[in-house]
């Protein structure tokens, strides 16, 4: 991606969606301490030939980790640029070893209740799911996030590992992951089953596809300005069309939205 000027992390940490913890975009940063990140574990398992549980310690050692920044941009229509710590999701799937059957990978989140008080409001169907397709989730781009700015993940950014794809709408990259799963099917995802209509299996950010409600063809910065900033032109792929386009070559975005 171009240089663009960083999200301040006051920003980054303060405006969120994690609706474990509330649906007001302060309520994560409010809540979330009560998020318990110690011990944590991942279950690997599905269509794979090496199912693993991954202590977080052993996670962290899998592979070196950099600091990448990447654009995060939300359905509502606001955008970031967060400099993300961690390494690409592919070293931990190679590492299991998928059988030729495992087209589709699963994300499961925690959903706690003792420590996460939004799952009472019934929102969604809890825990929160999400999914990619193998060649997404495989992709250098897609990444298993520990960090950012330097710092382990704050409670309300996902910690204490989350999934970041950046050419995806926010809420593809899914937050305190506790399992992954390999499938041989197209997985069921959390807002994909509460509105269908609004929110497809693949969600990459397209500014020619409006959701039902609003537009997506422009986006606003947080921390330029408050509401009264210009808004931008929203990029294809937010901006990395150049590195994933040709995963989507042939399909109907409209269709598979």
């Amino acid at each position: 991606m171009s240089m663009e000027k960083v999200t301040s992390y006051e920003d980054a940490s303060s405006y969120n969606n994690f609706y474990e913890f509330g649906t007001d975009k302060s309520d994560p940063a409010r809540y979330a301490h009560t998020l318990k990140t110690s011990p944590w574990s991942i279950d690997v398992q599905g269509l794979v030939k090496k199912p693993a549980r991954y202590a977080l310690e052993d996670l962290l050692k899998l592979s070196a980790q950099e600091e990448r920044i990447y654009r995060l941009r939300c359905v509502e229509g606001w955008s970031m640029v967060i400099p993300w710590i961690g390494y690409s999701l592919a070293e931990l799937i190679k590492r299991v070893e998928p059988t030729s059957n495992a087209k589709y990978v699963q994300f499961v989140t925690q959903a706690d209740p003792a420590t996460m008080p939004g799952l009472g409001a019934g929102v969604l169907d809890w825990p929160y799911t999400e999914g990619l397709r193998m060649d997404e989730a495989m992709h250098p781009l897609a990444m298993l996030c520990f960090g950012m700015y330097g710092e382990l993940l704050p409670n309300q950014s996902g910690a204490p590992v989350r999934l970041v794809v950046p050419w995806k709408y926010g809420f593809k990259s899914a937050k305190s992951l506790v399992a992954i799963r390999f499938t041989d099917r197209e997985p069921t995802t959390a807002w994909n089953k509460a509105q269908p209509n609004e929110y497809g299996f693949y969600s990459n950010v397209n500014p020619q596809v409006s959701h039902p409600r609003w537009s997506q063809a422009t986006e606003r910065r947080i921390g330029e300005d408050g509401l009264f900033a210009k808004r931008r032109k929203t990029l294809m792929f937010n901006g990395y069309e150049p590195q994933v386009g040709q995963l989507y070559a042939g399909m109907d975005l409209k269709k598979f939205f």
